[in-house]
């Protein structure tokens, strides 16, 4: 969003689950509150037209997902075995 690496669909999310405007710039301080009022405005009239761009994105998604994981290599395990200890070392 403007000048920000922010995706719409976090905002709208956001949106979607309750949070205020103010809590969504708490959330990604990088934003402004005119651009959160922006994009719920931009929401609210369009509602139909991104709802089918967020839909297609995450289908997008969903597919390069299943693409990656279609390419499963002994290496690529080996690193994603080391990555989930590392996670809950730290947890």
């Amino acid at each position: 969003m403007g000048n920000t690496r922010i995706l719409l669909e976090l905002v709208i999310y956001a949106f979607r689950q309750g949070e205020t405007p103010e809590g969504i710039i708490d959330s990604y301080p990088s934003l402004t509150l005119a651009d959160v009022y922006a994009v719920i405005a931009y929401y609210l009239n369009h509602r139909e037209e991104v709802d089918s761009y967020i839909r297609q994105s995450e289908a997008k998604g969903k597919q390069l997902q299943a693409q990656i994981e279609a390419k499963r290599t002994p290496e690529t395990e080996a690193v994603r075995a080391r990555m989930r200890s590392i996670l809950q070392a730290e947890r």
